[in-house]
């Protein structure tokens, strides 16, 4: 079987190739080596065996080129960052949605039959996650808070209705799309895209909701997205990681492991065709207590992380998967705990290549007004 892989040379993309070949399967990369993501002058190490495309997914020939005897396809390749996203709208559009509406064009103009295609898709989607209102047990979805909230009701998100704290809970893939920062828009559109013409011409795809991917190889120089890579880079810099808000606001990480394994059993299962499925930890972590533990993992004690107590417009505050869905229908349960996860990334981080640039990060958000301070 023949695998195209696109962004193979990336965070996720890389580790799933690896799977692939361990297989014996035949793989074909084709990645544009985004110098945001890729800043060292030198190419990744490509492993042996494959196939190597070195271009852009909006490339209509080199695209062509790619598919040419594919039996699958996982769809990688993204322009990946929320708050970059808000003043970037027409790139991260023109990466992820016509991006992946060529790839399609391209699949169904083929005549070879597609095996399965799968592609990565975003939490983001969801917007803030589920909450419970403590009053009646209720279980309601709220939009993204802005100053007026913050300013009248803390950081916490409360009931729109009564007023009253909510508590946040795992939230399934048939909520309500809330999200509505851009990358988030772009994610959502990939998605509904990749089911709507699959269910229209029987091509069999699953979309992977990832959470917060973590792990090695995750780029320690690229300021706009991976938080706990971006904690790593300050650190190893000797600069405190700044967290916004009060620290309190929560994730759900998942090992990159984790993700290769729920990509090999979604390309695996037939059942999971024509659905999405969540893929995370099902737990949710504080970001300050993250940026702490990276600190003492990495054995930088002295330096204490600091929570600004500024606002990064459209930030959630709690998002959670509940991933009973690809537990049940894919069989995935995440294998990788925090801690040894934890552990993996840092000793790698201790001889990878990072330079930080949050300085820089920082002032392209003030200057297009998009961090507040409270």
């Amino acid at each position: 079987m023949n695998i195209l892989v696109t962004g193979g040379l990336g965070f996720i993309g890389s580790f799933v190739v690896e799977k692939l070949l361990e297989r014996g399967y035949a793989v074909t990369i084709i990645d544009n080596l985004a110098p945001q993501v890729h800043r060292s002058s030198h190419q990744p190490l490509t492993p042996a065996n494959v196939k190597l495309l070195i271009g852009d997914i909006r490339d209509r020939g080199m695209m062509e080129q790619a598919l040419t005897g594919v039996d699958v396809v996982i769809h990688c390749a993204a322009a990946v960052g929320v708050a970059q996203s808000l003043y970037q709208p027409y790139h991260y559009i023109d990466v992820n949605v016509a991006g992946t509406a060529l790839l399609l064009e391209l699949l169904l103009q083929r005549k070879q039959k597609l095996h399965k295609l799968i592609l990565l898709s975003s939490m983001t989607e969801y917007g803030e996650g589920l909450y419970l209102r403590p009053s009646d047990d209720s279980l309601i979805r709220i939009e993204i808070r802005d100053s007026h909230h913050i300013q009248k009701h803390g950081w916490e998100p409360v009931c729109p209705y009564t007023g009253e704290l909510i508590t946040p809970v795992p939230i399934p893939e048939d909520a309500e799309l809330l999200g509505k920062n851009i990358y988030a828009l772009s994610k959502r559109y990939q998605e509904e895209l990749t089911l709507s013409l699959a269910q229209l011409y029987a091509i069999p795809a699953v979309c992977l909701r990832l959470f917060n991917v973590y792990g090695p190889r995750q780029s320690l120089s690229n300021p706009y997205t991976g938080v706990l890579a971006i904690f790593l880079s300050r650190l190893l810099a000797e600069q405190p990681p700044i967290v916004f808000e009060d620290g309190n606001q929560t994730r759900d990480f998942v090992s990159v492991h984790d993700v290769c394994r729920a990509i090999l059993l979604a390309l695996d299962n037939p059942k999971a065709d024509g659905q999405v499925f969540n893929i995370g930890s099902g737990e949710p972590r504080r970001i300050i207590e993250c940026a702490t533990t990276l600190t003492h993992l990495l054995g930088k004690d002295a330096i204490e992380p600091l929570a600004n107590g500024e606002f990064r417009k459209g930030d959630i505050r709690h998002c959670t998967a509940d991933i009973r869905k690809a537990q049940r229908v894919l069989n995935y349960q995440p294998q990788i705990t925090w801690y040894d996860g934890l552990q993996e990334l840092v000793q790698w981080a201790k001889t990878a290549s990072s330079t930080d640039y949050f300085a820089q990060a920082d002032a392209e958000l003030r200057q297009h007004g998009l961090i507040q301070k409270f």
